[in-house]
């Protein structure tokens, strides 16, 4: 079972949760924020942490952080594979000990993310090519945590993608869709010109965000099948790494 933590109503699993329905992939959805009691983690196979309008420094207005930020300390104790995008990765980089950073190296819409000599190598970008586009909307950063690989970057943002083990932080938006996006740059009073590029090249950010997610899920498959006696060579590369 996949996981979903739900940091804001505003930012749903969009294409992701479409993804895992037309897949039949087992996934449920904990919505922290509305008072949700966690489920236990021996239940799930894998974790996505999802953004949000909020930071990881906004716990004195959001309490509901503390909750959150402790089961991602658990998440890294059980090395469970974990997504997080833009808020879940600066969730995930604090968590290993990181600075994030508050209006630090944001950004809006379509930009290029260049994959690093590690990045080209790491399961989770398997059948991507060194460079392609993704869609971002963020206002704060992460740094690399000690013991990281910084995977991929853009022009504005050096740390947009990393991995940690069986966890992996990133920036962009690879779940978002046109109903989200509509949402988004209604409540921001006029992003016209997000909207029209969104829509110009939402094949293209769609094709990647189903890589993702399908290379996410074929990590946790081989975490799942090395936890049986079973032998599987594709675990051994990807479930013993710390």
């Amino acid at each position: 079972m996949i996981l979903i933590v739900e940091n804001d109503p505003r930012c749903p699993a969009g294409l992701y949760g479409k993804l895992l329905r037309d897949w039949r992939v087992s996934h449920g959805v904990w919505r922290p924020y509305a008072g949700e009691t966690a489920p236990p983690l021996r239940r799930a196979g894998g974790v996505i942490i999802l953004g949000g309008t909020l930071g990881v420094h906004d716990q004195a207005s959001h309490p509901f952080l503390a909750r959150v930020k402790a089961f991602v300390h658990e998440i890294l104790a059980e090395n469970l594979p974990c997504l997080g995008i833009c808020l879940g990765g600066q969730l995930l980089a604090e968590a290993l000990g990181a600075g994030v950073h508050s209006g630090h190296s944001g950004e809006q819409g379509c930009h290029s993310l260049t994959l690093s000599a590690a990045g080209r190598k790491d399961p989770l970008f398997a059948g991507l090519p060194d460079s392609f586009p993704v869609f971002h909307w963020h206002n704060d950063s992460f740094e690399v945590p000690e013991g990281a690989e910084l995977l991929a970057s853009t022009a504005d943002c050096p740390a947009q993608a990393i991995r940690y083990g069986k966890a992996w932080g990133v920036q962009f938006h690879p779940e978002i869709d046109g109903t989200i996006m509509r949402d988004w740059c209604e409540k921001a009073l006029d992003k016209g010109p997000l909207i029209t590029d969104f829509q110009r090249r939402q094949f293209s950010l769609h094709l990647v965000g189903e890589q993702l997610l399908q290379n996410f899920l074929g990590v946790v498959a081989s975490c799942q099948s090395a936890l049986s006696s079973r032998p599987n060579p594709a675990a051994d590369r990807y479930c013993h790494i710390r």
